[in-house]
């Protein structure tokens, strides 16, 4: 399944998306060894990115055509992220221009590794390239 844009980053983590439908999202992801902090255990960083790309795809999943931009994250640990982990989003509320979103990391066991919430604002996608072929430089929003 894809995420229906580019987004380099995510390839780079080597993201897998598994639901992407009806407020819903799950993301599966494999931690490599340059992925892991010094205790030998999933990033922060990587794991916060996972849960911002659960919530953004949960929002999304109502209304694919468009793009959404984050406006806020709050994120809480609550233990070491080992082995394979999986990211399950949910969108809580929507308006016509936000959405409100929670997320949470599950390790191989099922266990809870770190939960969030988010406000996103949808947004149109806007083109992106050089700036030959994109006079105004406008960035992508996802």
């Amino acid at each position: 399944m894809k995420f229906g844009v580019e987004i380099p980053f995510v390839n780079h983590l080597g993201f897998d998306l598994v639901l992407f439908e009806g407020g819903q999202s799950q993301i599966d992801y494999e931690p490599r060894p340059e992925h892991l902090n010094s205790f030998g255990v999933t990033h922060g960083g990587a794991s916060m990115t996972l849960l911002d790309v659960s919530m953004a795809v949960a929002a999304r999943s109502v209304q694919k055509d468009m793009g959404v931009v984050t406006i806020e994250m709050k994120t809480s640990f609550m233990q070491p992220a080992r082995g394979k982990l999986s990211g399950k989003g949910r969108l809580l509320h929507r308006t016509a221009t936000m959405a409100f979103v929670e997320a949470t990391i599950f390790d191989s066991e099922g266990k809870t590794c770190a939960h969030a919430t988010g406000t996103f604002k949808y947004v149109k996608r806007l083109p992106t390239g050089p700036r030959s072929a994109n006079p105004l430089n406008v960035i992508s929003t996802d």
